[in-house]
């Protein structure tokens, strides 16, 4: 397909549109990481539970993007973000709405399906504008989500001392911007439907195995919403894995494949990445709090956001050099380094390790769509959604709670080996976190009651373990590394990286 100034000029103005949507998304993620505090006081949160409402903030996105992958070549993808628009309003004013841990559960829930919804028309609509620079654009496109989050993080920092039903607020204004920007574009075909490649083809790049993979996930999701409305209604142990195992053989069946072992690979890492970066994003001001207040906390996650909004605007000399496998390694490593820093550091030096950090995480997410963009072109939204929907299932239904379920666990620890009497006192019931078994966290109505001199030793308890959770994250880019580089030596056996082209017919 030749390219014209017309069609070039329709594809920017298509491309900002999306950009604004992604910012639409985000920007609601980080008013949410700065305001978090405030609804641990309103409704009574532990640790846990905000590791909890963080995480259904993010991993009910997979089951829409998942969905309308799907069907999106079916239905239209302007009718896709129309529909995204009307999820984003009515989670807004429910969530303004909210009077119980309940209903703010759901409405976390609901705005999270509207950002999938989002996510599942902007990756295959900017991959197909810009077929011949997948990576480069995607990795512009993916600036959207820290500039959103800076923009968020900076309205609750600048609103001050507002009630946090004010600052939430402001969220409808990023999201009337990208409607305004989307009504007048016109969408292009994806390049799959453009090159007639088969629906089944499609499904056959993810094959049985990556919807075994999908699928387990998908359950334990659902049976986490379940388990919200009714405890007894938690899933069976073997429940997940068998419903899994039967998915994955009638796709098996159907697409004759059991998926492409470089997805599958890129699948395995996903949920480690999203838990480096977004879980990382969620809980950096709290975490940060022992050596900052939160307003100064907030101003760091701004200056780790605004330097991966720059880099990101400046990815295709970067990606044309080191190939996007090339980049993925080098950026895993200097992720591990920017953790273990953050772990340490205090002081001047959490600057300098979140300067690290930020560079490590910028393009992992983004350069991730590119790679699989470029090499899987015949699975269209599916294969690029997919690998999003993995990240955020894995860091949202696992990631999130247990980095909240670990520093309940330390903190509770530490206070019962030296503190038994004050651990008593604010302890609140067991309560079960995922892997990590049954937890006391602190009942914060009841820490609200101590004494001066008992506070102190509680906020002298909690930080150093706030701050380990960066440490026992590291864990994560490690096996990320060891994924990317049986991909980059794959390449280098190839002699060298290409993409894969489709032909229009």
């Amino acid at each position: 397909m030749t390219s014209t100034p017309d069609s070039d000029g329709a594809n920017k103005k298509l491309f900002w549109a999306c950009f604004v949507a992604l910012i639409a998304t985000s920007f609601v993620f980080g008013l949410r990481a700065n305001i978090i505090g405030d609804w641990q006081s309103e409704f009574h949160l532990t640790e846990a539970d905000k590791g909890r409402i963080l995480g259904v903030g993010l991993w009910p996105f997979a089951i829409s993007i998942i969905v309308f992958s799907l069907i999106i070549d079916s239905i239209g993808y302007k009718t896709t973000a129309f529909i995204a628009m009307g999820c984003h309003i009515a989670s807004l004013v429910l969530t303004l709405l909210a009077k119980t841990p309940t209903a703010l559960y759901w409405s976390v829930f609901l705005i999270a399906i509207a950002n999938g919804m989002v996510e599942a028309f902007i990756n295959p609509v900017v991959a197909t504008a810009f077929k011949n620079e997948k990576s480069k654009w995607l990795n512009i496109l993916h600036a959207g989500w820290p500039a959103g989050l800076a923009l968020g993080a900076l309205t609750s920092i600048a609103l001050g001392n507002a009630n946090w039903h004010l600052k939430y607020a402001m969220c409808f204004i990023p999201v009337a911007i990208y409607a305004f920007l989307i009504l007048p574009c016109k969408f292009p075909v994806n390049e799959r439907v453009a090159a007639k490649v088969p629906y089944r083809e499609m499904l056959g790049q993810v094959g049985g195995i990556g919807f075994f993979i999908l699928t387990w996930m998908l359950v334990l999701g659902v049976s986490q919403i379940a388990a919200s409305l009714n405890p007894d209604l938690v899933l069976p142990f073997l429940a997940a894995p068998l419903i899994a195992a039967i998915v994955a053989v009638l796709a098996g069946f159907y697409t004759r494949s059991f998926g492409h072992w470089m997805f599958l690979i890129v699948l395995l890492t996903m949920g480690p990445l999203a838990t480096t970066e977004l879980g990382t994003d969620s809980w950096m001001p709290d975490l940060l709090g022992a050596d900052f207040t939160p307003s100064q906390a907030g101003w760091i996650f701004i200056y780790v956001s605004t330097i991966m909004t720059i880099l990101r605007f400046s990815a295709g000399p970067i990606v044309h050099r080191f190939s996007p496998i090339g980049l993925m390694v080098g950026s895993a490593i200097i992720a591990i380094i920017g953790l273990l820093f953050l772990s340490q550091a205090s002081a001047f030096w959490i600057l300098i390790a979140a300067t690290v950090y930020a560079l490590g995480k910028t393009f992992l997410w983004s350069t991730t769509l590119g790679l699989v963009a470029e090499q899987f072109p015949k699975g269209g939204p599916l294969t690029l959604n997919g690998v999003s929907a993995l990240g955020v299932l894995g860091m949202g239904i696992l990631g999130a709670p247990i980095m909240g379920g670990l520093q309940d666990k330390g903190i509770s620890q530490d206070l019962q080996a030296n503190h038994a009497a004050l651990f008593e006192k604010v302890a609140g019931p067991p309560k079960e976190v995922a892997f990590l078994g049954s937890i006391r966290s602190l009942d914060e109505d009841k820490v609200r009651t101590l004494t001066e001199e008992e506070s102190k030793i509680i906020t002298a308890t909690k930080y150093p373990h706030k701050k380990a959770a960066f440490k026992q994250v590291a864990v994560l880019p490690c096996f990320m590394l060891a994924c990317y580089l049986v991909i980059f030596f794959y390449f280098k056996s190839q002699g060298g990286y290409r993409a894969q082209e489709l032909a229009d017919h």
